[in-house]
């Protein structure tokens, strides 16, 4: 039964232990947690403040848009009132305008198009090109791993050189 009974030496240096622990903790650790708190308070207040401050110049914000809303309208009315005077004038300059704006975009799409299709094309040939060398090399390397195959090739070559 003693390893469930602690004897009272083992106690009271325990105890000292804990009071020493204690000790320093209050003296240096306590503090500067209790300043950190009080830190991240008046941090969280002033996020608070900030928010309200926010959300007043956002009411404001609002308040000034209607204003501007409701006077647009008011424009927009007049502004109506003489569109209707101008309405076929303006309805043919634009369609002019439109057709010769959307030509222009026709156009410019046309040719960045073809010139996409040229670059691709391109593209797609020197990749081509790549691979049928690559191909062609390790052929010629696999068929001329002896020196009969070389000799016999070099004198193809020859032979086709003097035809030419």
């Amino acid at each position: 039964m003693e390893l469930f009974t602690p004897d009272f030496g083992l106690v009271f240096w325990m105890f000292v232990a804990f009071i020493l622990l204690f000790l320093v903790l209050a003296k240096w650790g306590w503090p500067v947690i209790i300043k950190m708190m009080d830190q991240r308070a008046s941090t969280i207040d002033q996020g608070v403040e900030d928010a309200r401050q926010a959300k007043e110049q956002l009411d404001n914000a609002r308040s000034e848009a209607q204003k501007y809303v409701a006077e647009a309208q008011a424009r927009q009315a007049e502004m109506l009132r003489e569109a209707a005077k101008m309405k076929t004038e303006i309805i043919e300059q634009a369609k002019t305008e439109a057709a010769e704006a959307a030509r222009k975009e026709m156009d410019a799409a046309k040719a960045s198009i073809e010139q996409a299709r040229k670059e691709a094309e391109l593209q797609f040939r020197n990749e081509v090109g790549k691979f049928s060398i690559d191909i062609a090399e390790k052929m010629v390397r696999s068929q001329m791993k002896s020196s009969d195959a070389q000799t016999e090739l070099v004198n193809k070559l020859l032979d086709e050189i003097q035809k030419n």
